[in-house]
């Protein structure tokens, strides 16, 4: 008994002994300040090192690197320092004697520090991690799911079993840090219903929470990406927390933000003049290649005429030190911005030459799209391209690969279709989603059009593949029967062959599936959208005013959901429409909302900006014509001289033919005016006046002068219209040429720009004589008698 005394004993004081030693060390690897200081005491102390010492040194390695910058980052010396192959060699051995949230943190250190996926360490920690799957902590599980995420297992068995676990257990997550990591962790195998209530748990701890870290809302809009899923209420709240924490982002994460609001649709100006503030103020700092790349991705769309040729400038100098997909972003943000910079094009077609081998299949048909769209000369680059893609093509097997290789080789200059690419067209069209039908008819079309189909059966073959793709896209609609999973495949679906073959199929769907439209589904924003068609094509709903005015009430209710280049759109539609809502003018028409706009017109896209202050403009005048009482004054004068002098002449062959025939009808060129501007700003193909016995007055009387624009009388009566009155009983006649793009494409339907016109000039004055394209170029006014009779009938008002 005394024995065993002294030999317990020997055994504790020996236990308590290790224990403070191990404390000691635990607590040395603890306080390092560099990656040295812990391998030397690994190298010290490597037998004494227990599991506990392995998962803490390589965490800690994980840590120091993570203070530092990216391109001061020291993984290679370390993943090649002897002492980091001896932690892994102890850690592989001590695994099954690790704490689980340990075997979780080694393997997210292990991976942070970039070692290969199919290192046997990480293999081992897998596995283990697996085995005690059930009984890790949600934090510990979200850790290990973004290990999974990150190694491209996110389609392996155990991802199966973690979002098993979170759909039991998702009620009690209450952190959105959590919850965000296991979102994109699972996204690809989730169920739709799943899905909705992952949104829903995320929109319910958005709500309950103050301050959100802006990576759980990158994560969220990442997830959304992955699950292929436009949520403009999730992604407006991930930008209000963006727009919060804009102080700490950097140029990594704002480019990252930038790219997905791209993936979901989704654009806001106030970031992008916070993103360009940031970027203008730091963008000497980004000298190399990576960080280069993404400042000429986030601020070369916002730039100024000046920043931005400085960034095209260093970008060609740049150009031989760009990987494979800093050219690929390069070309993207140049075919974004309509870049014609002939010497950086050459620059990067000429480097793309060792890189085109490192490109996957949807990158190589995105390169090939952008270099063509810009302009590409470059034959013996297409020519690879050529090869590579009907290479990808003859191997594979997924049908949106297919289309989109179909689709672009249908672009390429000088392409001469081979009989493999119908076949294997054929081979995919029952597989294929509408878009990539689209793609392929579009293809097919135009290859048949221009005989490029050089082999004896060709043209035979392609008209039956276009028959079947045309039975395939009519299958595909009469099997929907989800609302927002065939409106998210129309999304990307245009073109001759949507229009003229499933157009009307696709409405017969859309009308069987109307019931799933709810409240829920309809974000304000989606209401703009129709209520801009029915404007926009003049066309009334069942229970018009009802209906404008329901949706209205619910609009105004959420202006805060708008953008303020929105709302001017939204204000737009609603006055072409006939409806001017207090709320709506007097919040646009004010001095701080249009001084907001102007800031914010600086980052938006050309094109937008430009529609931007098209549409105020007209909401301006047509404010000013139908709402006196609003006491909103014109300010578009300057703007609408602007637009006209920098417009291409408009005497175009018509206007000179008509002129010579009103001449001819009103008898003398004095009697009538041609392209004309009224008073805010609206020009008219022609003008004259008959007084009360339909007799032409002379503009000579009046002495009316150009407004100093070539072929353009400008009315100088413009402010004082009612001053300057006709004698009375005459009438100012205003007689237009509608063309095609006045009425809906196939009808004869007045669209809604062409009706506001009428209608404003009517309280101009004018009596507005419109001549339909369809009624002046048929066959009953094939001559020019019949011509002037029909002329003159609508002049005079002879019916």
């Amino acid at each position: 008994m005394l024995c065993l005394r002294q030999v317990c004993l020997f055994t504790l004081r020996h236990y308590q002994a290790r224990t403070l030693s191990s404390d000691l060390l635990l607590s040395q690897i603890n306080s390092c300040t560099h990656e040295d200081e812990v391998f030397s005491l690994v190298g010290k102390n490597k037998a004494r090192l227990s599991e506990k010492h392995v998962g803490i040194a390589l965490n800690m390695l994980w840590q120091l690197q993570k203070k530092r910058p990216l391109l001061l980052r020291t993984g290679d010396y370390i993943r090649n320092h002897s002492q980091f192959l001896t932690l892994c060699i102890l850690a592989e051995n001590k695994v099954e004697h690790m704490e689980d949230e340990a075997i979780v943190d080694t393997l997210y250190s292990i991976l942070r520090l970039n070692v290969e996926d199919h290192d046997s360490l990480a293999e081992v920690l897998v596995t283990e991690a697996w085995k005690r799957l059930e009984r890790l902590n949600l934090p510990a599980l979200s850790k290990f799911a973004l290990c999974l995420y990150k190694k491209h297992g996110h389609c392996s068995p155990v991802i199966g079993k973690i979002a098993h676990i979170v759909d039991m257990k998702l009620d009690s997550i209450e952190d959105i840090k959590i919850l965000s990591v296991l979102m994109i962790s699972i996204s690809d195998v989730i169920s739709e219903s799943f899905r909705d209530r992952l949104l829903q748990k995320t929109e319910q701890l958005l709500e309950e929470k103050d301050e959100v870290h802006f990576n759980y809302a990158k994560r969220i809009l990442q997830f959304l990406q992955n699950v292929k899923l436009r949520h403009h209420p999730l992604v407006d709240k991930c930008n209000k927390i963006f727009l919060k924490s804009a102080s700490h982002l950097d140029i990594h994460s704002i480019s990252l933000i930038f790219g997905l609001y791209e993936q979901l649709g989704f654009d806001n100006a106030e970031f992008r003049l916070v993103a360009k503030q940031l970027l203008s103020e730091t963008m000497d700092d980004y000298y190399d290649p990576e960080t280069f790349a993404k400042l000429f991705f986030t601020l070369g769309p916002m730039a100024g005429s000046k920043v931005r040729n400085r960034l095209l400038e260093t970008a060609a100098c740049m150009a031989e030190e760009f990987s494979s997909h800093q050219v690929l972003v390069i070309l993207k943000t140049m075919h974004k911005i309509k870049c014609r910079n002939s010497h950086l094009l050459k620059k990067m077609a000429s480097v793309l030459h060792k890189h085109l081998d490192s490109y996957n299949v949807l990158q190589l048909v995105k390169l090939t799209q952008y270099l063509v769209m810009l302009g590409c000369h470059n034959l013996e680059l297409f020519a690879k391209l050529k090869m590579l893609l009907i290479g990808f093509l003859k191997s594979s097997v997924i049908p949106a690969d297919t289309a989109a290789v179909i689709r672009v080789l249908a672009i390429l200059p000088s392409f001469q279709v081979e009989e493999i690419v119908i076949n294997k067209a054929a081979a995919v069209l029952p597989q294929c989603r509408l878009h990539h039908l689209n793609c392929i008819a579009t293809a097919l079309v135009k290859w048949n059009h221009y005989d490029q189909l050089h082999w004896q059966t060709g043209s035979e073959l392609c008209v039956k593949l276009l028959q079947k793709l045309n039975d395939c896209g009519f299958q595909r609609l009469q099997k929907a029967n989800n609302l927002n999973l065939l409106l998210e495949e129309l999304t990307h679906v245009n073109g001759e062959w949507f229009e003229e073959v499933l157009s009307e199929e696709t409405m017969a769907t859309c009308q069987r599936l109307i019931d799933q439209i709810t409240l829920a589904n309809i974000h304000p924003f989606e209401i703009y959208f129709i209520l801009f068609l029915f404007s926009a094509l003049n066309y009334d709903p069942p229970v018009n005013e009802e209906f404008f005015e329901t949706c209205i009430q619910h609009l105004i209710s959420n202006l805060s959901c708008f953008e303020t280049h929105h709302l001017v759109l939204l204000g737009h539609v609603l006055a072409v429409a006939g409806y001017f809502p207090p709320v709506l003018i007097m919040r646009i028409f004010n001095i701080s909302f249009l001084s907001k706009l102007d800031a914010q017109l600086e980052v938006l896209p050309d094109t937008l900006k430009q529609r931007v202050c098209s549409r105020l403009m007209k909401l301006n005048r047509a404010v000013c014509l139908e709402c006196p009482e609003f006491h909103i004054p014109w300010f578009h004068e300057r703007y609408c001289q602007h637009v006209f002098r920098n417009s291409s002449s408009r005497i175009n062959p018509l206007r000179q033919h008509v002129h010579r025939m009103l001449t001819e009808i009103l008898g003398g060129s004095h009697y009538a005016r041609i392209s004309v501007l009224t008073p805010y700003y609206y020009e008219i193909d022609f003008e004259c006046i008959l007084d009360e016995n339909k007799k032409p007055l002379s503009y000579m009387a009046e002495n009316i002068p150009s407004n100093g624009m070539e072929g353009i009388h400008l009315r100088h009566d413009m402010k004082d219209e009612g001053r300057k009155a006709l004698p009375p009983g005459a009438q100012r006649i205003a007689l237009e040429f509608l063309d095609s793009k006045a009425f809906s494409k196939n009808l004869r339907h007045l669209k809604g720009e062409s009706a506001v016109k009428k209608r404003h000039l009517e309280m101009l004055g004018y009596r507005v004589v419109q001549i339909p394209h369809f009624e002046w170029n048929s066959m009953v006014l094939s001559t020019k008698g019949e011509q002037l009779e029909y002329l003159r009938k609508h002049l005079y008002g002879i019916q």
